[in-house]
């Protein structure tokens, strides 16, 4: 991974909401959430967090350091005890083992750190952890994000759908659509802040540039022969990606394809859309 951020960043974030529902408010029937005293529309912290969450694990499919731990069907009880079998104790042998190694607490905390990218940013509450007395059972992460509210004020619509697959075979005899509703707000915009602490990047997670902003944007591989050719799209500047740091990473953690002879060849600047730069 890069270097550890060691700056303090604060950021608004923007975004649109047309003919759709930000954020259901399942106490309300999943309408739309509205402050009710003013009429703005509101979208919660921990939406805006499910969202990033969900956007990682499409973008990184799984790779090592990027995996999600609050994610839909997976226990986080199974994610916490991978964390032990890698230090080689379980939920019976681990007080034990905190008697005899006083780091435990820390190797347990900075194992899941690693391996998952949301505690490495937004930090979490491990039961597990808690249980069994350990000190990393609370993990606050260095990037916080406010509720989000809307602009000016919106008005939600119910809108009637039909649905021609029926529930039940019974049903299905007597009608041959069903009528259901669903809420949406026609036009809103949405404006959210946050901050990323760097003190608590070191301190406690690691959260580093490359998580703050991926410094590879796209990359192929191609074989030629006795040759094998990167087409990398390498951040520029703010933090930048040196290619020589790329191949020392192939030699350290792929030595069965380390080069004996690189070649490098910028062949274009591209604008942040992947424009080329003129």
């Amino acid at each position: 991974m890069s270097d550890i951020i060691k700056n303090r960043y604060e950021f608004v974030i923007l975004f649109d909401v047309e003919n759709g529902n930000p954020n259901g408010d399942p106490d309300a029937g999943n309408m739309p959430r509205i402050d009710p005293e003013t009429g703005y529309g509101l979208v919660t912290d921990v939406c805006l967090k499910r969202k990033i969450r969900n956007y990682v694990e499409t973008v990184r499919e799984n790779e090592k350091g990027y995996r999600i731990y609050i994610k839909e069907g997976i226990p986080l009880n199974r994610s916490d005890l991978e964390a032990y079998a890698n230090l080689g104790v379980d939920e019976k042998t681990v007080k034990e083992a905190k008697k005899k190694d006083n780091r435990l607490d820390e190797r347990v905390r900075d194992f899941m750190c690693e391996n998952f990218y949301d505690i490495r940013t937004f930090g979490a509450v491990m039961t597990t952890f808690m249980k069994a007395a350990l000190n990393c059972g609370q993990i606050r992460g260095p990037v916080q994000i406010g509720f989000a509210r809307s602009i000016e004020q919106v008005v939600p619509q119910e809108v009637t759908i039909t649905r021609v697959a029926i529930t039940t075979e019974t049903d299905a005899e007597k009608k041959g659509t069903e009528m259901g509703r669903k809420h949406i707000i026609p036009y809103g915009l949405y404006r959210a802040e946050g901050y990323v602490s760097a003190n608590l990047a070191r301190k406690v997670t690691g959260f580093t540039e490359a998580d703050l902003i991926p410094l590879i944007a796209r990359a192929t591989v191609e074989e030629r022969r006795d040759t094998i050719a990167l087409d990398l799209v390498l951040r520029a500047q703010n933090p930048g990606l040196n290619p020589e740091l790329v191949v020392a990473a192939i030699r350290e953690h792929c030595p069965d394809a380390a080069p004996d002879f690189v070649i490098f060849h910028r062949r274009a600047v591209l604008d942040g859309q992947f424009q080329t730069w003129e």
